[in-house]
């Protein structure tokens, strides 16, 4: 018996292990990227010939710029849109990445030196076009690529690692690459750099050009983990000497790039963390009745100096007790360390929110009001065509001596100008002209039929 046991228990052993094998074998090769993988030279010589920044390239860059800056100016997300599109700027950024992954110094000097160049005239061109432009305010799209954000850099992230996927692939005609250029938005950071230098905001300037520089590291990181996962071999150097050296400049520009950017990263994502704590603690403590915050102002500091979170209150003014009651709680947002500034009306300033809330009711009823007399005007205005066809057919059926008849609805205007009632001209055409036509019964039914009160009849003689 014992023995039958055993053997059950090694029979389901082996099951759920063949089990366990099949499933891994699915999954292998589901995410497996063996499939359509093109040949690594291939690979390295589309990224390559993408690196170089002149002829069409070139010119397509400063078009794309110009795009760019023409749909930040008038704030279209459509016209950004295409100018990402259409931008070649991917090229050398994923030359970094892949010539890291292969050792290959020759491609990382190019693209570099190339990814400078592209820099360099795209905020020029950029620059120059704002400085011309008669539309100086910042817009709404604008102001979107002047303060990054941790997201940027998931997207960034993971829109290299779908680039270089799809790069790798022997079929390169897929949506994917114009995707990722969409998605990691490298253009617009650059157009509104050169905005900040044209309007000489420094502010500006700095941040969108720090989310152009986060966007690029973690392209470039992306590229370089997947060719590292692809395998491709790395090239080899005949002169030792010389490899230690390339393998030493090239470990220098990595962490002269990668080392700041995860410091940058670590701070948006601390940065991230103390503005949705903040927000749960306005959202949870600061709900009165007759006082709402109006503005919340959040300031996160780092070393010495302590965050800063400073609202601006309206309506009824809170107590010191309230406020400082407030403060205690903020310890249990991790919120702790910053500073609370609370800004209010004094007591003869202040607003009854309640009364506030009361004027727009009233101004939203006004307006519902005035909408209700305008759309009754226009229907009075309004003309419209009878159905004539339905109607003949009927007064047909009705009358005998009728051959024809024509309808028109419209406003009768006296000699003034003056809008009257709605009248309904009736013009019929008997039959038979020798025999009458029953005129008070044909206007009483026409009345019921097209609901209009005011009929004129005319009979052909």
């Amino acid at each position: 018996m014992e023995e039958n046991r055993t053997d059950d228990t090694q029979k389901v052993k082996r099951s759920f292990s063949a089990w366990l094998g099949e499933l891994r074998e699915f999954m292998k090769g589901r995410f497996s990227l063996d499939e359509d993988k093109a040949q690594r030279d291939e690979v390295v010589a589309s990224v390559s010939k993408g690196v170089e920044f002149r002829g069409v390239n070139l010119w397509v860059l400063i078009f794309a710029t110009m795009i760019a800056s023409l749909g930040l100016n008038v704030n279209s997300a459509a016209v950004i849109i295409g100018a990402m599109l259409i931008s070649p700027l991917m090229g050398p950024i994923m030359g970094m990445g892949l010539s890291v992954g292969i050792n290959d110094f020759d491609l990382l000097k190019r693209s570099v030196r190339n990814f400078g160049f592209m820099v360099l005239v795209s905020i020029l061109t950029s620059t120059l076009y704002f400085v011309v432009s008669p539309l100086s305010g910042a817009q709404s799209e604008l102001l979107a690529r002047t303060v990054p954000t941790t997201y940027d850099v998931l997207i960034a992230f993971f829109g290299g690692l779908a680039g270089i996927v799809a790069q790798s692939r022997r079929d390169r005609t897929s949506t994917v690459i114009p995707g990722v250029a969409i998605a990691t938005a490298l253009m617009p950071p650059l157009c509104t750099a050169g905005y900040g230098l044209a309007t000489l905001q420094l502010n500006y300037f700095l941040g969108a050009f720090y989310l152009f520089f986060i966007n690029t590291v973690f392209i470039a990181l992306a590229t370089y983990m997947v060719v590292r996962m692809l395998k491709y071999h790395k090239k080899k150097f005949l002169d030792p000497a010389r490899e230690r050296y390339v393998k030493r400049i090239m470990l220098l520009i990595t962490l002269l790039t990668f080392i700041p950017s995860v410091v940058i990263g670590l701070h948006m994502v601390r940065v991230s963390f103390f503005e949705s704590a903040v927000d749960r603690y306005v959202q949870q403590e600061f709900q009165f009745e007759h006082t709402r915050v109006i503005e919340c102002k959040k300031a996160y500091k780092h070393g010495d100096r302590n965050s800063r979170i400073e609202l601006l209150l309206i309506g009824e003014p809170l107590g010191e007790e309230v406020i400082e009651n407030a403060r205690t709680q903020m310890r249990n947002f991790g919120l702790e360390e910053a500073e609370l500034v609370v800004r209010q009306a004094n007591t003869e300033d202040k607003v009854d929110v309640v009364s506030l809330q009361k004027s727009y009711q009233e101004l939203l009823e006004e307006k519902n009001r005035r909408i209700g007399e305008m759309s009754s005007q226009l229907k009075r205005y309004r003309v419209t065509n009878v159905e004539v066809n339905d109607i003949s057919r009927e007064v047909g059926a009705m009358m005998d001596n009728i051959g024809a008849i024509s309808l028109t609805k419209g406003i009768t205007f006296d000699v003034e100008g003056t809008p009257g009632d709605t009248t309904l001209v009736c013009v019929v055409t008997p039959r038979d002209s020798a025999l009458p036509v029953d005129r008070e019964t044909l206007i009483r039914w026409l009345r019921i039929r097209t609901k209009v009160e005011n009929v004129k009849l005319f009979v052909e003689p």
